[in-house]
This record gives structure tokens, sequence and C-alpha cells, in this order.
């Protein structure tokens, strides 16, 4: 009798798992443990986005207008990574939200309100949802800084008083003289303040206009937020990198125009199936007019899809298509894929070009995004997980005793009505059919604050595989040794919280 162990031989390899005919998602699947030589924090998440974009950290926020305007873009650059603002809106207001975002470089956007000091004040409404008023002589951001009224100054002052009659911007001035160039980071900003005993400073733009003003209060809370000090996602010309979504009409070219001109960094095109003439001929456009500008194509699922795209020019693609938590297009149209097949199909086909991936949609928490990655993708684009987060759109409102803000997904017909049924080419169609849902998302405080944990809890995921980089973790998936199997329902449930009477769920 033989007694010579057999070869050892464990799990699957991602080749052979993904060709048996099943759809996987991040869920129905799991890394088998690999040797480790090196500890978590020397694991290095650095990426592309695109074939030029480079960033330090593989985060992306969703073009979705309960996730994506302004102050998200400022906060997940100055993390190191990026957003891409929507186009639910006019090309205009588009390009507007990129400007504001590229014109600061400290991660707090107030979105300020400015007055004149013969103006009134009635009511808290006059402060809209900014902190403070900001005082300039003439009421406009060109003219000179006076200094700036404090919402909850006036709130108090206004519960003293004995007339509740209207008060004037003068009565409530605090003095803020000091103002600063518009790229004074966190440091800067920090020792001007010290150095001219002011608590207060204003950010001025090149051209001289007044951007924002900055308090001691809003610098000791960004000290509050690791990683807040790295350098961020900034480009050659000092501004926050920043991404914009279009869609694929005609019209689309003018919005492009107006990006462009607002300093966009790279454009995605916003498509639930981008595998279309219409995207085809747009990437052509986008790439003979504009070759700066890299342009990201999708979505796609299929390796057919993402192989015209490659042809037509894209410098990206996105991967997914109804794995969003808010997305019914798998239950309504009956096509899609599981985000995990799909993610590891796409980018067995993109790396043969040198295409980075987008894993869009299916992020529910780090085990996710370590999955995501190592698939094959470069980086993971997030809707829900940064939904409720302090800098989505939308105010805060109380919902059976829960702190929440609205989320929604573009197919949903809330949006469709502001524009965003091009998107699942409706525009044209007398009938918008949903492809999505409005819901809601609980308070989860600053993406400056939770996002850095996230991405600590990915290093350590990294470790466990015996990947100390991206680049390390798709090697070792091209080169077989890294070992994947398929999770059982019991298993899914072995491997989550189980069989406790109570639990207080917290990871940082």
């Amino acid at each position: 009798m033989d007694l010579t162990p057999p070869p050892i031989d464990d799990g699957f390899t991602a080749e052979k798992l993904f060709n048996q005919g099943f759809s996987y998602t991040y869920d129905d699947v799991i890394f088998l443990p690999n040797y480790i030589d090196f500890p978590a924090d020397d694991v290095n998440l650095s990426t592309k986005l695109s074939r030029n974009v480079n960033l330090s950290v593989p985060l992306v926020a969703s073009p979705m207008d309960t996730v994506c305007e302004s102050a998200m873009a400022i906060s997940m650059a100055s993390l190191g990574g990026i957003a891409i603002i929507h186009s639910n809106t006019t090309a205009a207001a588009q390009a507007s939200l990129v400007r504001t975002a590229k014109s600061r470089r400290f991660p707090v956007l107030h979105n300020p309100v400015f007055l004149p000091p013969s103006a009134e004040i009635t009511s808290t409404d006059d402060f809209a949802d900014s902190p403070f008023i900001l005082v300039t002589e003439s009421g406009n951001p060109k003219s000179s800084l006076l200094g700036y009224v404090s919402r909850q100054d006036w709130i108090n002052s206004e519960a003293n008083r004995s007339d509740k009659g209207s008060s004037r911007v003068h009565d409530y001035l605090v003095e803020a003289p000091v103002t600063v160039p518009w790229s004074y980071d966190l440091v800067k900003i920090d020792q001007t303040l010290s150095e001219k005993k002011t608590n207060s400073v204003g950010l001025v733009s090149d051209d001289g206009e007044l951007v924002d003003l900055v308090t001691e209060d809003d610098v000791v809370r960004a000290k509050g937020y690791p990683k807040v000090l790295a350098k961020g996602s900034v480009g050659a010309n000092g501004e926050w990198l920043v991404g914009a979504a279009i869609g694929t009409r005609e019209e689309d070219k003018e919005r492009l125009e107006q990006l462009v001109k607002a300093g966009v960094d790279v454009v995605v095109l916003d498509s639930s199936q981008g595998h279309s003439i219409y995207q085809l001929e747009m990437i052509k456009y986008v790439k003979n007019v504009y070759p700066e500008i890299d342009v990201i194509g999708g979505n796609v699922v299929t390796m057919n899809q993402a192989e015209s795209l490659i042809q037509a020019g894209v410098d990206g693609l996105r991967v997914g298509m109804g794995s969003g938590s808010i997305c019914t297009t798998q239950e309504v149209c009956a096509v899609g894929r599981g985000q995990a097949t799909a993610v590891f199909k796409v980018s067995s086909i993109a790396y043969k070009s040198g295409i980075p991936v987008i894993a869009d949609g299916g992020i529910s928490n780090s085990g996710h995004v370590v999955k995501a990655l190592s698939l094959g993708a470069s980086t993971v684009m997030m809707g829900s997980f940064l939904a409720g987060s302090t800098e989505a759109p939308g105010a805060y409102v109380y919902q059976n005793g829960q702190r929440v803000k609205k989320y929604r997904g573009m197919g949903s017909l809330e949006a469709m009505t502001k524009g965003s049924d091009q998107r699942y080419l409706g525009d044209t169609a007398k009938l918008k059919i949903a492809q999505g849902v409005v819901g809601a998302v609980k308070d989860k405080g600053s993406v400056l604050n939770f996002i850095p944990y996230t991405l600590q809890a990915v290093k350590q995921g990294f470790q466990d595989i015996g990947a100390c980089s991206l680049q390390s973790a798709h090697d070792l998936l091209r080169s077989k040794e890294l070992r994947l199997e398929v999770r059982t329902g019991a298993a899914q449930v072995e491997g989550g919280i189980h069989g406790l009477v109570s639990y207080e769920k917290k990871y940082f």
C-alpha cells in the first residue's frame, strides 16, 4: 500500500471557482489565509482609479445625489481617495460643485451665506445650512471680509432679547480680518491662527474671491480625525482631485465642456448598462476632444462588455449591475450578475490592457472591500457605505427614534424626475419604470472619522491573505496562489455574529 501523502491542494483558484456557472456575490465566497511575513501597517493601499489618475487609498464616492457633492469630494480627497460628483442637476450647478470642491484644501465645507453689515437677520433660515454668515462690505464673495455672524451666537442672543423684531448683521459681527490663500492646508491654517492670535481666518481664491471661513473650532475638530494631516489626493496644480459623472446624450457634450472649464480631473460615463452605441461614441468623443481627461466607462459585468469599451478607448471600467442596496435592476429587468463574479471576470480581461477596474456596489463592510480588491479591482465605489454621513447631501431627520438621512437609488422614480432616467436609457420613454428605491440611512458621523478605521481593517485583511499591496494581491490571484471557497448559508451564519442574547456592535 502506498502511504505517500497526496499533494496539498487546498481550496479553489478564482478561475476555477468563477467558471462553474454560478453567479457569486461577496458574501458567497471566502479567502483562505496565507503566509504572513509583514505587519499590517506595512500594507500599501495606493492604486489607480484610471489609467492616469493615482490614489493613495482605493475608495471612491459614488455619483449619487444623496451621496456625493462638494463636501464629500473634499473629504474623500483629503483621505487619499476621490469622489465623483453626480449629474442629477444642471450642467452649471454640477460645474459649480466641482469648482467649490477644488477651491479648498481644508477638509471642511460650510457653504457660507454672504451679507453686508446693513442686512437684516430675521430667522435661522437666513443662515441656510451654514454655521455662520460671512459679512463683506458689499455682501458678495469678491468684497472685503469684515467678519462673520455665528448662527449659535445669534440664536443665544435672540433668546435673551425682549423685543423679537429683526436684527442687523453688524449687531452680531465678530471681526475676522485675517485672510489666507485657499491653498492653505490644516497645518498652515493652524500656524496662522496661533501666530496672529485670532480664532478664525478667511480663505481667499487666487482672483481675490472669498471662499470660506475656517474657525479655531474647525481646526480642533479636524485634528481629531486620523489621517487628515496626510497629503491627500492632490493634482499637479495643488487642487484636490475631483471627478464628475456625465451621460451619453448630445447635451452632455456641453456639460462636459463646463466641467472641464471647472477643472474636473476625470469623468465617469454614468449608465446602468454601459455596452451601448451611445457610450462607445461618447468615449471616442471625449478622448478626441479632451485627450488630457481620463474617461471611465460602464457599468459592465461581462468580459465582452469590457472588451468593447476598452477597444473604444476607456481609461477605466466601472463594474456592477443591480448590486447596490437601493438598486432593483436584477429584480425588475432580470439582468445583471453577482458582484464577486462580475469583478473577477471583468478584471481578468481589463488587466491585460492596463485598464483599472472600479468595483461599484455591494460594499457593506471592510471585508467586502478586501474581497473586491483581491478579486482584481483597483478601487471600490461606495454609495450606502457613505450615505448618512455628515458630508452626504441632505438634512438629518428623526425616524423611529434614529437620526437618519435620505438615501435613494438613481433608478428610483423620485431621482428620475430630476433627470437620472437618462442613466437607464429611459429619458425618452413615455412610461418610467423604477430600478431603485428611496430609503434612509442612519447617521454615521463624518467620513473623516470612520473611513480611516475601515482602511485599517482592509490592511489587516490583506495581511491575512499574504498581500502587502494591491499589486501583490492581484499577483497572488493570477498566479493561482490565492485560494477561495464558497460558503454555505450555515457557514455565512457561523462567520457572523451569532448565538448571543444581545451584543453591542462597535468596530472603532
